[in-house]
């Protein structure tokens, strides 16, 4: 029988070893209590790959000792349903996780929803979309919605050494001297997934020849190999690589193309698409912004046709996007404005909601002066009337303040100057 990669190997048998997501599984959180209740109920988890969804699956059913099936959406079919629903009926309860639920068919939902009804079936759903768009309201309403998130540094770190000593699961019978700047490397180029960084030191220490004494040594070159990602940076905090993305980032912002191009090539040869990808977003609208406000939606189309097609050919669509974003005019002015607002808010400035604009739509709220003199600014041919809508503490208060860099704030700023005129 084929031997099952490392991350299979070391999912965890219990909650207790579960590694991150302690928002959800640590003491006294919300599934850690449901498991230390007997109190299942079925549950959709939505993240990234490889951030520990299957695991918090395979520890619920080993702390709870009920039988565990794994079966996928699509590749799946009712017949293998009808299977899990059987053995539930024999043993009164079983743990079925669905990985790809939002791919799940009508036929499929409607054999599953009595099981999901009577708690015979448990379903831990596993998606990557986002439940509240991506799956079906009949069965999201019979779940929980638990969102997980990429594990931290610290977090994969401690993963991959449980796994270099765990004789049983892990690579434990091996001698393997890991370098530091390796084992970097593996934590910081996989962003998160345990699965890619377990499975590439597996075929790390697999694929190494051993040296006389039988020790296996895994230099950061032989991680970039089999992680098939380079490293930027060898340094231990990994500062080199966020000093790249920094340097990115302030060369968009400062119109320098050249050097933007240039800090582009070396993430991509880094092969980290999520940080470019995610970068070139925030950029978009933190400093470009209200001066050009179509680059947003075509750095959001950029970055997706990088994601289908991936490198090498990715390169592309991102050197549009970072020579745009370099080349457009640039504003700041929503995010000051917002991080202005929530200063004020975060200070504890924020003040009573003017009674004409409280809800008004219930019985009684009339008499208590909700909403009566209100003023529905459609009524009026400009489509705006002067009228108090900030608490009275802020009443006079402005957060945006605009910039006249592109065609387009300049002709809202002059909207907005006629309006805080009148």
């Amino acid at each position: 029988m084929k031997k099952q990669p490392l991350a299979f190997r070391m999912r965890p048998q219990s909650i207790e070893e579960v590694s991150g997501q302690q928002h959800l599984v640590g003491d006294g959180k919300i599934i850690a209590r449901m498991v230390k209740a007997k109190q299942l109920s079925s549950m959709i988890l939505y993240g990234p790959p490889g951030i520990g969804k299957t695991s918090i699956a395979s520890a619920i059913a080993g702390s709870t000792q009920y039988a565990f099936r794994t079966l996928n959406a699509v590749t799946n079919n009712k017949k293998d349903l009808e299977i899990v629903a059987a053995e539930g009926k024999m043993s009164g309860k079983v743990i079925l996780l669905l990985d790809e639920v939002h791919r799940l068919d009508k036929g499929k939902q409607d054999f599953l929803l009595p099981y999901l009804e009577s708690g015979m079936i448990i379903l831990i759903g596993a998606t990557t979309s986002n439940p509240y768009i991506a799956i079906n309201p009949a069965i999201r309403s019979r779940c929980q919605i638990f969102e997980l998130f990429p594990l931290t540094e610290e977090e994969i770190k401690t993963t991959l050494l449980r796994a270099l000593k765990d004789t049983k699961r892990g690579l434990g019978s091996y001698s393997v001297e890991l370098d530091e700047q390796a084992l970097e490397h593996l934590v910081h180029a996989s962003n998160g997934d345990a699965r890619s960084s377990l499975n590439a030191l597996e075929l790390a220490v697999l694929s190494t020849e051993p040296n006389e004494d039988g020790t296996i040594h895994i230099t950061v070159e032989i991680a970039e190999e089999c992680l098939q990602k380079k490293s930027l940076v060898h340094d231990k905090d990994g500062d080199g690589h966020y000093d790249v993305l920094s340097a990115f980032q302030k060369s968009i912002r400062g119109s320098d193309v050249n050097a933007a191009l240039h800090y582009l090539g070396r993430l991509i040869e880094a092969g980290d698409l999520i940080s470019i990808a995610r970068r070139l977003l925030v950029i978009a609208y933190e400093d470009i912004g209200l001066a050009n406000p179509q680059a947003g939606p075509r750095v959001l189309s950029a970055v997706e046709t990088a994601e289908r097609i991936g490198f090498p050919e990715a390169r592309i669509p991102l050197a549009n996007a970072v020579i745009e974003l370099c080349l457009s005019p640039k504003s700041n002015s929503a995010i000051t404005a917002i991080d202005d607002a929530l200063a004020d808010i975060r200070a504890g400035k924020s003040g009573e909601v003017p009674l004409h604009l409280k809800d008004a739509h219930y019985k009684g709220a009339a008499a208590l002066g909700r909403g009566i003199e209100y003023k529905y600014p459609h009524d009026y041919e400009s489509g705006w009337v002067k009228q108090q809508y900030l608490p009275d503490k802020l009443k006079n208060k402005q957060y945006y303040k605009p910039k006249k860099t592109g065609k387009f704030e300049q002709a809202i700023a002059a909207v907005y100057e006629n309006i805080m005129k009148s």
